[in-house]
């Protein structure tokens, strides 16, 4: 739904459908969305920066849209506050035996496991395999793993699985890969919003990342977003962090 825009933020609505559910929040969704809204002219274009405020039911999400002659050509946007649940928590997979995992929140919930540790490098043609253990390994971390968000008690459940490559330096700038499993059989083509904001928390809570510190996170296809923790938060009483990923 959109509603009449009212300057200088316009305001709309991201409701997203998966295969099987509706997840609260996503971060690639809602970049296509604000990108559809602005450039058929369901909501005015304002350049160069587009300011909207999108309600998901995760909660508000703000939006920075840079456009340029009627494109959108960069969509950043603030999400709703993400944070660990579980913190090197050990999950029996069939097959796998114990995996040490992290559980984390970002605007949908994340079984996030170190993918070099399971044998990945998380080039391309691995996608089956991934697909095929990450499913294994959501599944059994939804049932061993009791995941509900403090505030919106109709969040939860972990949805999807994350592969977190090694964390590296790229001209000085915090990188890594990232492999995520969307239910029932696929790998997201992006390096996914609401796993950036999921992967963001859990690294802050481990003293990887900083306050202010840059972080590119790249997808499978080699794509990124460049994110960032803009301050820290709390949610339900729990230590948390506010993100942005462009």
């Amino acid at each position: 739904l959109v509603t009449p825009p009212i300057a200088p933020e316009a305001d709309i609505g991201l409701i997203v459908i998966e295969s099987d559910y509706y997840p609260a929040m996503s971060g690639s969704n809602l970049m296509c969305t604000v990108t559809a809204v602005l450039e058929t002219g369901m909501v005015p274009i304002l350049a160069p920066i587009t300011h909207l405020i999108v309600d998901t039911p995760a909660g508000l999400v703000h939006v920075e849209a840079e456009c340029d002659n009627g494109k959108c050509r960069r969509v950043s946007f603030r999400n709703v506050p993400a944070f660990v649940m579980h913190r090197d928590a050990a999950v029996e997979v069939p097959g796998l035996g114990t995996v040490t995992v992290g559980v984390s929140y970002g605007g949908m919930i994340y079984v996030i496991v170190d993918a070099e540790k399971l044998g990945f490098t998380l080039a391309r043609d691995e996608a089956r395999a991934l697909v095929e253990m990450g499913e294994r390994i959501k599944l059994a971390a939804a049932e061993q793993l009791p995941s509900v968000h403090p505030e919106n008690p109709g969040i939860h459940t972990i949805n999807q699985t994350l592969f977190a490559g090694p964390l590296t330096e790229r001209d000085g700038v915090k990188t890594a890969k990232n492999a995520v499993v969307v239910s029932p059989g696929r790998i997201d083509r992006s390096p996914c919003g609401t796993g950036s904001s999921a992967r963001m928390a859990l690294m802050h809570a481990r003293g990887d990342l900083a306050v202010g510190e840059r972080f590119v996170h790249t997808s499978i296809l080699d794509t990124e977003f460049v994110c960032g923790i803009e301050a820290e938060t709390e949610v339900g009483g729990e230590p948390g962090v506010v993100t942005r990923v462009a």
